[in-house]
């Protein structure tokens, strides 16, 4: 059963192809888990879509932390940058698909790049909103109807990544991931069918928590 209510303004459907008629999408590579698609300081210029899998994105602070500052699934468009050069690095989470797709020299391409540009923007600036005004326990529960979201709504749905994961995007360590979602679990608000696999039982109440 779809645990939202309301419409996103921007739905996550699957970017096809044929949506980029002047430009070069190259065939499928596959990426095995902990691969990296481009690192910081790499020429950009191509755009990069998910056939299934997971990416994050990351970028290393000078003490040698790990800030994650977006997650992708399949279906998305990732690699946008304001110049010529990635200002981080992109990395499989998984056994992941990613098309290439390059702009053909002179081709205008921002009829279809707008919407998911846009896409990027609102969900960097709801990341900016959950690390900077939320708690651990609202930072979580925001990200679980975010993932649930991406994946059609489902009460049912995946976590690629890892707790570490989760705690370098949420700005947490592993031990509060670990112990919030124990938490929710405790309290009947969602179901570990597995160790990756999340079930919202109650998504009201956790759509209150996460405000």
């Amino acid at each position: 059963m779809p645990i939202h209510q309301q419409p996103a303004a921007f739905p996550n459907t699957a970017v096809q192809p044929q949506a980029f008629p002047s430009a070069n999408v190259q065939p499928v590579s596959l990426y095995n888990g902990g691969s990296e698609i481009y690192g910081q300081g790499e020429k950009a210029g191509a755009l990069y879509q998910i056939e299934f899998g997971a990416v994050r994105i990351y970028r290393l602070l000078a003490d040698g932390r790990r800030q994650i500052s977006a997650f992708h699934l399949a279906g998305e468009v990732f690699g946008f940058e304001s110049d010529s050069t990635h200002h981080f690095f992109s990395e499989a989470i998984c056994a992941t698909g990613i098309r290439v797709i390059r702009p053909t020299q002179g081709a205008d391409l921002s009829h279809q790049l707008l919407p998911l540009a846009l896409q990027g923007l609102v969900r960097a600036q709801e990341h900016l909103l959950v690390l900077g005004r939320q708690s651990a326990l609202e930072r979580i529960a925001a990200f679980l109807l975010d993932m649930a979201e991406r994946q059609g709504g489902m009460e049912t749905f995946d976590l690629p990544m890892s707790r570490t994961d989760i705690g370098d995007y949420l700005g947490l360590t592993i031990e509060t991931v670990s112990r919030i979602i124990s938490q929710l679990k405790a309290k009947g608000i969602i179901r570990l069918k597995s160790l990756r696999t999340i079930q919202i039982l109650k998504p009201d109440t956790l759509r209150d928590l996460s405000e």
